[in-house]
């Protein structure tokens, strides 16, 4: 997929950057990390808090996903709104904080993190910008290392954050071959770049909803993907799990109805293969995104390192695919209505 280099625009820009990005986030953070993943095997925390909003709060899903498969404690998101509109006066003996930003600037996320901080909890920021309110108001940082992300619709920063999530977990679990695969992941990514998303395009140029399916560590992509069809795209798009898709939505799939489904290697890829194939039958437009030589696959997935990290490239895939979208759609990637780059909620 090639677009004019006079033409290009931001977003697919910084999409293009994100290997680079997660090569400097793993180097720079490499000690801090170390730090932590002896912290937390020392002192595990009793309960663990996720604060981030939109593409943010998708990057946590990630990684709490990890925390809770691997390490099997349980992480709870956090809604902003108790600290900062109803004054909730939480227990935080023992909570690790885990924030995830871009800009670090919103008081939803600030306002937490220093209470739980000044309340006897451990904090830690994911963010971009390291001299933001969020890092300041944080213990520790892990810096995403992007660069300026100038697009409204986040990609470099959001991947950044995925693998940085991965990498704690991998530092606290002492986990050599996932280390590894994290070390290596920024040429799988840069080839992820590259494949052909066409069909995508194809298929969705004049769609007005569809549903993104995914499931386990996959759901935090499909929620990220939905975002981005609905904020440069104009779609309704809605991501379920290939478990909750067979509830009540299951009702509105009829002849035509678009389906993006991920299906990357891992303990969830039969039953969405298996999903994917009903959904056909069914008469349901089914863009499989799959590795290569899967059965039924339209979108090709890259493999990474370790299966666990194969749905960083999926998403990897999929920025430069949705920017060609809404270009199709005759909207501007870099401009989409009503969005700011730093939003400021509280």
């Amino acid at each position: 997929m090639t677009t004019d280099e006079r033409t290009e625009s931001r977003m697919l820009t910084e999409a293009r950057e994100a290997p680079a990005a997660v090569a400097r986030a793993i180097a720079t953070s490499h000690d801090t990390l170390g730090q932590l993943g002896s912290m937390l095997r020392a002192t595990p925390p009793q309960g663990i808090l996720t604060v981030a909003r939109g593409s943010s709060d998708h990057a946590a899903h990630y990684m709490a996903y990890l925390v809770m498969a691997r390490l099997g404690r349980l992480v709870t998101s956090l809604p902003m709104s108790l600290v900062t509109l109803y004054q909730s006066q939480l227990r935080c003996e023992g909570l690790l904080s885990l924030a995830f930003s871009q800009s670090g600037q919103s008081p939803d996320l600030v306002a937490p993190q220093r209470y739980v901080g000044a309340h006897g909890g451990r904090t830690v920021a994911l963010v971009n910008d390291a001299a933001s309110p969020l890092a300041q108001a944080s213990q520790w940082v892990l810096p995403l290392s992007a660069g300026p992300e100038r697009s409204v619709a986040a990609t470099k920063s959001y991947i950044a954050q995925l693998a940085l999530g991965a990498a704690l977990v991998a530092h606290w679990q002492a986990d050599a071959p996932l280390l590894r695969a994290l070390q290596a992941l920024p040429e799988p990514l840069a080839g992820a770049a590259g494949l052909d998303w066409t069909p995508l395009v194809d298929a969705l140029q004049g769609a007005q909803q569809l549903y993104v399916i995914g499931r386990g560590t996959g759901q935090a992509i499909a929620m990220e993907a939905a975002l981005k069809f609905k904020e440069v795209c104009g779609i309704h798009a809605e991501a379920f799990s290939g478990a909750e898709v067979q509830h009540g939505p299951m009702a509105l799939i009829a002849e035509g109805w678009p389906l993006l489904v991920f299906a990357p290697r891992g303990p969830a890829q039969a039953g969405l293969l298996a999903l994917a194939a009903q959904m056909r039958e069914r008469g349901a437009r089914v863009l499989l995104a799959a590795p290569p030589g899967t059965p039924g696959m339209v979108l090709p997935l890259a493999t990474t390192g370790h299966e666990e990290l194969d749905v960083i490239a999926a998403i990897q895939s999929f920025y430069p695919a949705v920017e060609a979208l809404a270009r199709a759609r005759g909207l501007p990637p870099d401009q989409p209505r009503f969005l700011n780059k730093v939003t400021r909620t509280h």
